[in-house]
């Protein structure tokens, strides 16, 4: 259960590459292997949020809390907190906005899609490496000895 955040971390970093692979392979209009990319990032995402609610769940029983705190100061906890309040905020999207756009990229609704995925697309991107950072912050950087 320790090993969850690195885990979750993990899944986030190659939801980064999967996300910039995918919009490769969109731009050079190769259709199948995007929808490929994008369905397995939307699964990582997927197992991302297992492991995220299963951490926060041991995290209460083990400790009463379900957060960890930061332990940085200054202009560390500063910048830590701005980048916890942006990405916390656009993750809770990711799943709903996600879910529309590969439903409407797989039922082949390329306008709708598109348009939905010019906002998805960033913020999911955004998310999943500002999630890494998170976790090194928390957990690497500034880690409580």
């Amino acid at each position: 259960m320790d090993q969850l955040p690195a885990i979750n971390a993990l899944l986030n970093a190659t939801s980064t590459i999967v996300l910039l692979t995918g919009y490769r392979f969109i731009r050079r209009k190769q259709v199948v292997q995007h929808r490929a990319m994008m369905i397995t990032a939307f699964v990582l995402q997927i197992a991302f949020l297992a492991g995220y609610l299963l951490h926060k769940w041991h995290l209460y029983q083990t400790t009463g809390s379900y957060n960890t705190t930061f332990q940085g100061e200054g202009g560390w906890r500063v910048a830590y907190l701005v980048l916890l309040f942006s990405h916390v905020v656009l993750a809770a999207s990711v799943p709903f906005l996600a879910s529309i756009t590969l439903f409407r990229g797989l039922k082949m609704n390329v306008e709708r899609h598109r348009r939905i995925a010019r906002i998805t697309f960033p913020i999911w991107l955004y998310v999943s490496v500002t999630g890494v950072l998170v976790y090194f912050m928390l957990y690497q950087w500034f880690a409580a000895s």
